[in-house]
């Protein structure tokens, strides 16, 4: 069986992953997991295509759920001979690896498949492999890992005018770049949001407008909007924004924070970038920003603060995630204060 560490720094190919599949066949043992689902079920999908083209059924298909996985189970599973197919395929799914009772027996048999059977270990999106674990790095070594992460935006941006295609709809680039930029770059996330502007657009293409007048804004995009406008100095508008933060029982101060600390950290290199003439481009080669649009809006942001003012910005967003961990203060004024004080310009005295 062929081997591959996966990395979580690796930026995952979907389509060349599938034209692997496809040309090579399939491998005995797979490990799926990553934040981009939608990409995550589809490839399982063309998995399952190709080791049991007839469809799951009673004979060749097994479907075993977490988080503990019985190594009977697994064992009967894995040796039951195909029927009308070449081969038997199994789906496993959620295991909580960090609390399996029988790992050293479990790993012995998904390390001994049949050459018929190939097995598919499906993990949730908010899964994440801890590489110390023995148990971890066992598995890795004898399965086909694939993070599912989300795409580049030239493979997003097709997808998205895919989509809008199929619902009748152009879209301009503008505005399926202010839909990735307010609705986040998962797939998932993005379908109902596509659906609903594709409804709401009375003309042929969807433009900007028609994206916000109706695309929900994920916490990331509220945020960014949050720092622009203390940029150009709309305190009124930042305040209104702060508010609504604030008032969302959804958000979660501490989840806020760290969203904050993130956008005032991209801002900092944003503003170094312009200091060296280094342009948008630094900020994607350096991973503050995924996306050129996004990286050119950062560069954009920064001008209106000085290097200071953002290095004193990322220490405050520091100070304060101490403070809400230590202290027995109300997070939602610490996060209040913080961006406040953001607001003001504070510096080092």
């Amino acid at each position: 069986m062929a081997k591959r560490k996966g990395s979580e720094e690796e930026k995952l190919n979907y389509n060349q992953e599938v034209r692997r599949l496809k040309e090579e066949g399939p491998e005995r043992l797979y490990l799926l997991w990553g934040p981009e689902d939608y990409l995550r079920e589809y490839y399982l999908g063309e998995l399952k295509k190709v080791c049991i083209p007839e469809g799951e059924d009673g004979f060749s298909f097994r479907r075993l759920n977490g988080p503990e996985l019985d190594v009977h189970a697994l064992r009967e599973a894995v040796d039951a001979m195909p029927f009308m197919t070449e081969r038997s395929f199994v789906e496993i799914r959620d295991v909580d690896w960090n609390r399996l009772k029988e790992s050293d027996a479990l790993l012995k048999v998904l390390g001994d498949l049949p050459d018929y059977c190939t097995v598919a270990l499906v993990q949730g999106a908010a899964f994440e492999p801890d590489g110390r674990l023995k148990t971890i790095k066992a598995l890795r070594a004898l399965a086909r890992e694939l993070k599912f992460t989300s795409q580049s935006q030239e493979a997003l941006i097709r997808w998205i005018s895919k989509r809008f295609a199929a619902a009748g709809k152009g879209v301009e680039l503008e505005a399926a770049q202010r839909l990735i930029f307010v609705s986040g770059d998962l797939m998932n996330r993005l379908i109902p949001e596509i659906e609903k502007v594709a409804a709401y657009t009375k003309g042929e293409k969807v433009t900007a407008a028609d994206v916000d007048a109706v695309a929900s804004h994920i916490p990331e995009a509220v945020i960014f909007e949050l720092t622009d406008c203390i940029s150009r100095k709309e305190f009124n508008v930042a305040l209104s924004i702060l508010a609504e933060l604030l008032s969302d029982k959804n958000s979660e101060p501490i989840a806020m924070l760290g969203m904050l600390g993130v956008q005032m950290r991209s801002l900092y290199a944003a503003r170094l970038a312009i200091e060296k003439n280094l342009g948008a481009s630094f900020l994607l080669d350096s991973g503050a920003e995924k996306y050129d649009f996004r990286a050119r809006k950062t560069i954009q942001a920064a001008r209106g603060f000085t290097r200071e003012q953002l290095r004193r910005a990322v220490e405050i967003c520091a100070e304060t995630d101490y403070r809400m961990k230590s202290s027995g203060a109300d997070d939602a004024a610490l996060f209040q204060e913080a961006v406040l004080r953001i607001a003001a310009g504070e510096c080092d005295a």
